[in-house]
């Protein structure tokens, strides 16, 4: 197998590392958002964002996982996260959150290789992104109005 089709473990750490920075900010929002909002239109979603906020942990858990398994330490720095009070505000602030977090993923796919270890990694990566993508998609329906 060519060194191209090996995994790069030391910047596929680097890779997870950063996207867990972010999973773990996503876990702490989505939890923010389904406490906090207010308003009967809003309301209605706060159980659907404590869901996708368990939803998170456990990528959060996959994520330390692979970084544990590839021999390196999870980060625990969590990406800034901030309060917004007006609800649609919320959903907008996490609706761009998530985006950020939608590319990390798809950065640590580059260095994944193709060894079995390594198909792996971007499979599971790839369920990520796919379940990160559908939750966007929800919070973009929940922010348009007929």
């Amino acid at each position: 197998m060519s060194e191209d089709e090996t995994m790069d473990v030391e910047e596929q750490i680097e890779c997870l590392n950063r996207a867990l920075r972010l999973q773990h900010r996503s876990v702490l929002n989505y939890s923010l958002v389904a406490g906090s909002v207010i308003g009967l239109e809003y309301q209605a979603h706060a159980d659907k964002m404590h869901a996708l906020a368990q939803s998170e942990l456990e990528d959060a858990t996959r994520l330390v996982e692979k970084v544990t398994a590839l021999g390196g330490e999870p980060t625990t720095e969590v990406a800034p996260l901030e309060f917004v009070a007006d609800p649609s505000g919320a959903l907008d602030r996490l609706i761009d959150a998530e985006n950020e977090a939608l590319e990390a993923l798809q950065a640590a796919i580059g260095p994944t290789g193709r060894e079995a270890a390594s198909e792996a990694v971007e499979h599971r990566l790839e369920h990520m992104i796919m379940r990160k993508q559908e939750q966007v998609d929800y919070l973009l329906r929940a922010r348009r109005r007929p």
